[in-house]
């Protein structure tokens, strides 16, 4: 059977961000999210908070493995003092637009809900500052949002996010060379082994878990009694973007001729997915049955990988 993927609106926002600021010559977003390498693995950081991207992961580290297989590079910036962050910002849009992040999602006060720090990174693109505001494009769908200097300012300082450097900024996007999309994807592979590998892990934070072992973990904790949290944290993001990323993966392999890799991301997504209205109506011990099915699967897509792209 040949699969149908899924292409709509998510939390994507450094992809869409990326997208935004590489302009005409961006390929598809769901290329930038393959060779950011996100959908390569499975991470439970400290053992408690789950992402469905690899073990030590983050999108810093996913931007500029992407930046790099696609041929661009980007002048990335950080400063502690928010003061001389806002006049290096204004110096650099003077070359154009402005990717910024991490960011504290919870401090832009422009997004209805959102009063304080939640520790939910995000990515935006500056697109001027003036003497009282900052206009940015958000990709969760706020375009020429106006944000106060000091609000911007803090939730841009990122000290509830658990990576990045304090107002993280990246400009001067810069074609080196020309790459084809499956070229892009075929590039990416040996870092997505890696991350399969459990190579990232000197990235992540001491207690995590990663792949199979991330999921089955997830599983008994789901099982054991999910708390309202984890609930809210799953149904309302990890597994939305979870499915997407990889619906999105199992699209480039099979255009890059991944084929059977292909298959088994496409699977990972469907699983993934199919958690979604179990953990939604608390019916918890089917969602910890179909995580016990995911997790072998990351060790498939390893050895998938690893073999001859047929």
């Amino acid at each position: 059977m040949i699969a149908t993927f899924y292409r709509g609106s998510g939390p994507y926002c450094y992809s869409n961000c990326l997208t935004m600021v590489l302009g005409a010559d961006a390929p598809d977003t769901a290329v930038i999210e393959t060779v950011t390498g996100s959908p390569f693995g499975m991470q439970l950081i400290g053992g408690s908070v789950p992402f469905f991207d690899p073990y030590g992961w983050n999108p810093d580290l996913g931007i500029d493995d992407a930046l790099a297989v696609l041929g661009w590079t980007a002048e990335t910036t950080s400063e502690e003092d928010a003061d001389a962050a806002l006049d290096r910002l204004r110096a650099r849009l003077a070359d154009g637009p402005v990717l910024a992040g991490p960011v504290e999602m919870g401090l832009l006060r422009y997004q209805p809900g959102k009063t304080g720090p939640i520790g939910a990174d995000h990515y935006l693109i500056v697109l001027a500052v003036d003497d009282e505001h900052v206009t940015v494009h958000d990709p969760q769908g706020y375009p020429y949002a106006r944000s106060p200097l000091a609000d911007f300012a803090a939730a841009w300082r990122a000290d509830t996010i658990d990576y990045g450097r304090p107002h993280t900024m990246r400009a001067n996007f810069t074609r080196r060379t020309r790459v084809e999309p499956t070229d892009a994807i075929a590039a990416s592979v040996p870092r997505a082994i890696s991350w399969l590998a459990g190579e990232g892990a000197r990235h992540a934070p001491p207690g995590g878990l990663g792949n199979g072992d991330a999921a089955l973990a997830l599983a008994e904790r789901v099982e054991s009694g999910c708390d309202d949290a984890l609930r809210e944290h799953l149904v309302h993001f990890a597994v939305r973007v979870g499915a997407r990323r990889l619906s999105d993966a199992a699209a480039c392999l099979h255009l890059a001729g991944y084929t059977r890799a292909a298959g088994i991301a496409a699977e990972q997504a469907r699983l993934i997915g199919a958690v979604q209205y179990p953990l939604v109506t608390g019916d918890d011990r089917s969602a910890a049955a179909t995580l016990r099915t995911l997790a072998p699967t990351y060790g498939e897509l390893r050895a998938a990988l690893t073999r001859h792209p047929r």
